[in-house]
């Protein structure tokens, strides 16, 4: 039971790897507290938690509202008594294509959904788990805009990841000494909605890894878990590739 008794928020829970992690961390002993947009998947989600016996509740919102984040740790407060880590796990891919061709409202919405997000559940968090003398964040990021990890037609994504890594090592240096952990991971292909579903696309995406496979969800949810948990008890500020040897690849 690595996450007995902690109380994790997991945003972009309703499907993917947000999904994955709630059930994996509810399965460990957590209590979660799932948000995203979508409003039935996340009531779907926390019912099968609680048949297994877990504890779960959800709040539905969209991350770039910053409120939401606040509305979030208030009801892991109300709910089970204050906040001992967190899944930062929303973000969108948005347009494809070259940054000349591209609509700055685009731009605008990836950066809101995958980097200002962050701030929003940073300023929330932070203080929350300050409270209970420590906790560990852990935010989704990408090998995309990583070292030598572009990829055509990604401008917007791969500038909204990159910029996470910075925020996150900055984050982590501020709050280590009071006992909060910050870090991030870096997935590669993994399959949700946001590869499609065109075994095609998926044969492309598995073919850039040296294991030449795509990763399974909760492949991705277990590295989450991994640094939520006290085993993790001296990592922080890391970007953690979990990319099946797409970084051995690329460095």
């Amino acid at each position: 039971m690595e996450l007995k008794d902690k109380t994790i928020i997991i945003t972009g829970a309703s499907s993917g790897i947000g999904a994955a992690a709630a059930l994996l961390f509810a399965s460990e002993g957590a209590n979660v507290v799932l948000g995203a947009r979508r409003e039935p998947l996340l009531n779907k989600i926390v019912g099968q938690i609680t048949q297994s016996n877990g504890r779960a509740v959800c709040l539905a919102g969209d991350v770039t509202d910053e409120a939401y984040s606040k509305n979030l740790v208030d009801l892991a407060e109300r709910q089970f008594g204050g906040l001992d880590g967190a899944f930062n796990n929303a973000g969108m891919m948005g347009e494809i294509g070259p940054v000349p061709e591209m609509d700055s409202g685009s731009w605008q919405s990836v950066l809101a959904t995958n980097l200002t997000s962050a701030f929003f559940a940073a300023k929330a968090q932070i203080p929350a788990m300050e409270k209970r003398g420590g906790g560990s964040m852990v935010f989704t990021g990408t090998f995309v805009g990583f070292s030598n990890g572009g990829m055509p037609g990604m401008g917007a994504y791969a500038a909204s990841k990159a910029g996470l890594i910075g925020l996150v090592q900055s984050l982590a240096s501020d709050h280590a000494a009071k006992g909060v952990r910050i870090n991030t991971i870096l997935p590669g292909g993994t399959k949700t909605d946001m590869a499609g579903d065109d075994p095609a696309t998926h044969d492309f995406i598995a073919g850039l890894h040296p294991m030449k496979r795509m990763a399974e969800p909760k492949e991705i949810a277990q590295s989450a878990l991994f640094l939520l948990s006290d085993r993790a008890s001296f990592v922080t500020g890391s970007p953690v590739a979990v990319d099946g040897g797409m970084a051995a690849r690329l460095l």
